[in-house]
């Protein structure tokens, strides 16, 4: 296929998915291939809700309603018209996906497809039920595609990959020592432990900090994306953040959050730590970026041209940045978890490695 034959095939999954949102799940006419691949998609959609207690109705649905908004037209040509598809050679690129969120793996996955390689996917245990359906929806509409997509089995490690020119793999700080161990020699992106940053100056509108909350709540905090600390002046009242981001206190009904919560708020008061928490959310004065699930960490700060500084030092440590006018790569409230194409993960451009590196 031309790439202008790849986008088009991206846009029919795009229209898709598109049937599938946080307000609900409607079949519509007009869908390539929607009764072969509505319902089980909508059946994969309930076992990937009780497979993963993390994964819930909404959240899966959520990331389903983002994939349909960015595979549109405008969206796929803003992002592939920037490289040269022409000279690129297939080539077996194999991809070692995360579990943390549904469907984390999923832009890397779009990324070798539409730049003209294989794919061959190794999946995360805790998600492995949505991409293989989604990919058999583009196989049906992209008979092309059957000898470009491989699914390896996810009980086997990283070990069993076998006949691939090159490898793009996410995982902890740990697994990505073995990982540029074992994939030493071949073309490779290893993605490590990232976090997300907001700074707060005090000036910001109630309906801004109730949007900080999406990037601090979605997918329970999971996301690489979603902000786990706070930058505040000296001083900060935090009266005003917790107002905003009380219609978030459901999420305390959620189970496993709640036991985070609760042993988290345990031992923090065991060890005497000051604290302040709302009922659903705990937050700390801590110098690290990784806080625990349910806990958000904070530091002040007196001087934002020295903490900018600092930032800029610790930047391949941070995902996104959200902020209003302070930086120039910056993300607004509530968008972390609404990333377009062209964001990519750990600023390293997924398309440049796959049509210039592979």
């Amino acid at each position: 296929m031309t790439i202008e034959q790849r986008k088009e095939k991206l846009i029919i999954l795009g229209n898709f998915l598109g049937q599938f949102s946080v307000s609900g799940i409607e079949k519509k006419v007009g869908i390539a291939q929607n009764d072969s691949y509505f319902d089980r998609l909508q059946e994969k959609i309930d076992a990937a809700v009780h497979h993963n207690g993390w994964f819930t109705r909404e959240n899966v649905l959520f990331s389903l309603e983002q994939w349909s908004k960015a595979l549109t037209p405008s969206n796929l040509e803003k992002w592939l018209s920037r490289y040269d598809f022409k000279k690129v050679e297939r080539k077996t690129v194999g991809i070692i996906m995360a579990g943390n969120i549904p469907l984390v793996g999923f832009h890397d996955f779009i990324s070798v497809l539409v730049s003209g390689h294989k794919v061959l996917v190794k999946q995360s245990s805790n998600d492995m039920l949505l991409l293989p359906v989604i990919a058999d929806y583009l196989i049906a509409v992209a008979p092309e595609w059957k000898e470009n997509i491989e699914f390896l089995d996810t009980s086997e490690g990283a070990s069993k990959m076998e006949n691939y020119d090159a490898v793009i793999a996410t995982g902890s700080n740990n697994t990505a020592r073995y990982f540029e161990y074992y994939f030493a020699g071949k073309p490779s992106i290893i993605r490590k432990n990232r976090n997300s940053v907001a700074i707060l100056t005090g000036k910001e509108t109630k309906e801004e900090l109730t949007a900080l909350g999406e990037d601090i709540f979605r997918y329970y905090g999971l996301g690489c994306r979603n902000v786990s600390k706070l930058y505040v002046p000296e001083g900060y009242d935090f009266d005003a953040f917790f107002k905003a981001i009380y219609p978030w206190n459901p999420i305390i009904n959620q189970a496993k959050y709640a036991n985070n919560y609760d042993y988290n708020k345990a031992v923090y008061l065991m060890s005497l730590y000051k604290l302040l928490e709302n009922g659903f959310l705990i937050l700390k004065e801590d110098k690290s970026f990784s806080s625990p699930i349910a806990t958000l960490f904070y530091e002040t700060f007196s001087d934002l041209s020295e903490l900018k500084k600092e930032l800029r030092k610790k930047e391949n440590s941070i995902q996104c940045i959200v902020s209003k006018d302070l930086f120039e790569k910056e993300v607004p409230f509530g968008k972390t978890q609404h990333p377009e194409l062209w964001d990519y993960a750990d600023n390293i451009d997924t398309l440049s490695f796959l049509t210039e590196e592979v």
